[in-house]
């Protein structure tokens, strides 16, 4: 869209609207860029030469006389479409023990790309490195698929009582070019030290475009019992004690 003759007053505001309606799963680029002038059709005197900044070209538009035009504001715009949020994947162990649980997740709509991007972060990439742990496309194709990965947590309070306990590695990832659909396995590990509930996202990103965001709550039950303690009474009104050790896991 286009926007023309906005007129402003000194320390007056306006808005500029943004529109983004995804019709694909990839990165959507586009420029704002906001061109002022003077109301009155007059120039600032300030000329700009072959010397000037190259900053300073780029953004002002030039009279025939060198006197400045205009000045623009160039606003990079970069859209990510982000898929409907999925059902939560319940991830449940008793405490003190240690569970590894296989986890498929489905992701619709990607679209290929024919040249790898940077990695950045937790990645899974198409790799001819023996030595590399990152999953390769199982169906053949050509094209390279490479995913971003972290698990995001709803409070600074819920991170600190999870980061430590679980564990998430992605084993493989399967490529389905007709459907376009993604099946992504990760392995996950969970060793809770108490009963807890809490919750987390998995936010996965295709370097090619598109976010989506899978619900997981961790459950810890209850705990095996240690030891049955039997206390032998001595006798009626008498007290009768017995002793144990506990032993504490932390400082």
């Amino acid at each position: 869209f286009h926007l023309a003759g906005i007129r402003l007053a000194p320390k007056e505001k306006v808005e500029i609207p943004v529109l983004f309606k995804p019709a694909e799963m990839k990165i959507y680029k586009t420029q704002v860029v906001i061109h002022v002038m003077r109301d009155n059709g007059e120039n600032w005197p300030y000329k700009v030469t072959a010397d000037s900044n190259t900053d300073l070209i780029r953004n002002v538009t030039v009279a025939e006389n060198g006197e400045t035009q205009g000045i623009l504001w160039i606003y990079p715009i970069h859209g990510m479409p982000e898929a409907p949020q999925q059902k939560s994947v319940v991830i449940r162990c008793q405490a003190r023990q240690r569970l590894e649980q296989r986890v498929e997740l489905l992701l619709f709509g990607v679209m290929p790309s024919e040249t790898a991007l940077p990695d950045a972060g937790n990645s899974a990439t198409v790799s001819t490195d023996e030595s590399s742990n990152t999953p390769e496309v199982t169906d053949g194709s050509s094209a390279t698929l490479e995913f971003l990965y972290e698990l995001q947590y709803q409070s600074d309070e819920i991170r600190s009582q999870l980061e430590s306990l679980v564990g998430m590695q992605l084993l493989q990832k399967e490529w389905d070019t007709e459907s376009r659909i993604v099946t992504l396995i990760f392995n996950v590990v969970f060793a809770p030290s108490k009963p807890m509930r809490n919750g987390a996202t998995l936010v996965i990103q295709c370097t090619t475009g598109g976010l989506w965001k899978f619900p997981l709550v961790f459950i810890a039950t209850e705990p095996e019992v240690d030891d049955v303690i039997n206390i032998v009474a001595v006798g009626l009104n008498k007290e009768s004690i017995v002793g144990f050790k506990l032993t504490s896991q932390t400082r």
